[in-house]
């Protein structure tokens, strides 16, 4: 789902898997309950899509600075208190937020971004430690269950308590939650915990790693793939909602629709069993073209209209697809000893969707009308898809 969770565990122990499972719930939903009104608030203190659009490339420059800057930061800070640093980031930006100005906004949205990144990124390497590859696609399966869970309250609890006119609880409500993930992070690091214990390796700067990365085929698959879905639910959690609105429908909807598509989580599991079927190359194909031919009926479409929700919902579908296997070509790819450095260069696809999508959306309106938009990002799918084809066939 859109603005990404942690790797998840399963063979280091069933108390760890669920204590870091409901640790990721918890940090989820203090992202999920402002994700269907950040967009509308943005809009309301902006003006236009146009510029919300920009508010979204500025946050998103700022989050990648972040985030492929974090091997150097994880030298300068143990692990711990950049798990830290990210809650306390999750906070700041809903109190940035909720401030509604126009200079704060894009600085909210980024630290937002940002926390989801940190948090990320330090799961993962600690995850990297101890987890094998055959047990990849049923911790992940098993991990969305669990943010399946906080994302289907999380964004229709945020616009109901709009629409009944308590703007500023969703706001509190964010703070609370991360608040309640810092002191349950360190509630199990302080415990016998033996993920959270110690850091066993440590993150080079990623700088260093990106051309390595990009020398390699089937890591570069694997970034295009992840890249694209991330795309599509920038484009849902943020212009999902806006197009919503634009098309008659009440505030309440986009929260409805939100935590709708993210209920599609709880298939996790089918997923996981299809992939094992099928294979987990043939599913990620699917998913994209899935996407891909939803978003195409977007375009068609043209202006807002309520039928819409139908391929709204469709595409997210595919996304879930994506969402549950999606990451599984870079983990099963990447080498052994370079995992550390290339999970940050990889964890970049998060910012670099957050600042591709506004950065389209800008071009697209200097020239043509919105749902242009939907075309491009079509293609950016049927691309991906096609670069599927050049991974093994039993990935």
């Amino acid at each position: 789902m859109f603005h990404r969770r942690p790797v998840a565990l399963n063979q280091i122990s069933g108390n760890t898997s669920v204590n870091l499972a409901r640790m990721s719930a918890i940090e989820g939903f203090s992202r999920s309950v402002l994700v269907s009104i950040v967009p509308l608030v943005a809009l309301e203190t902006l003006g236009s899509k146009e510029n919300v659009a920009l508010a979204y490339l500025a946050a998103g420059i700022l989050t990648l600075c972040i985030t492929l800057n974090l091997g150097t930061l994880e030298r300068l800070i143990q692990r711990r208190w950049l798990v830290t640093l990210g809650a306390f980031s999750l906070m700041l930006a809903a109190a940035f937020l909720f401030a509604r100005t126009t200079w704060l906004l894009p600085l909210g949205i980024g630290l937002r971004s940002a926390a989801a990144s940190i948090y990320t990124v330090c799961m993962s390497l600690y995850i990297m430690d101890y987890i094998g590859k055959k047990e990849l696609t049923l911790n992940e399966s098993r991990r969305m269950q669990y943010t399946g869970a906080a994302w289907l309250i999380g964004p229709f609890a945020g616009s109901w308590l709009v629409e009944n006119d308590l703007r500023d609880l969703p706001f509190l409500l964010s703070i609370i939650a991360a608040a309640m993930m810092l002191g349950y992070f360190w509630k199990l690091r302080l415990g016998d915990n033996k993920v959270l214990a110690q850091a066993q390796s440590k993150a080079k700067n990623p700088w260093l790693a990106i051309k390595r990365y990009s020398g390699q085929k089937r890591l570069r698959i694997a970034y295009g793939i992840t890249l694209s879905r991330s795309c599509f639910w920038v484009t849902l959690f943020v212009y999902g909602p806006i197009y919503l609105i634009e098309s008659g429908l009440p505030v309440w909807s986009a929260g409805v629709l939100l935590s709708g598509v993210s209920g599609l989580l709880f298939f996790s599991p089918s997923i996981a069993k299809a992939s094992q079927r099928f294979g987990t190359r043939t599913v990620i194909y699917v998913g994209l073209i899935l996407t891909g031919l939803s978003l195409m009926g977007l375009g068609f479409l043209g202006e807002p209209t309520p039928w819409a929700i139908v391929f709204w919902i469709t595409g997210a579908l595919g996304g879930v697809l994506l969402d549950v296997l999606g990451n599984i070509p870079f983990m099963r790819s990447v080498k052994p000893r370079e995992r550390i450095a290339m999970t940050a260069v990889f964890s970049t696809w998060r910012e670099a969707s957050e600042l591709l999508t506004p950065l389209l959306v800008s071009a697209v309106l200097v020239l043509f009308p919105f749902h242009v938009f939907f075309f491009i990002l079509a293609f950016m799918h049927f691309s991906s898809a096609v670069s599927t084809s050049f991974l093994p066939r039993r990935l």
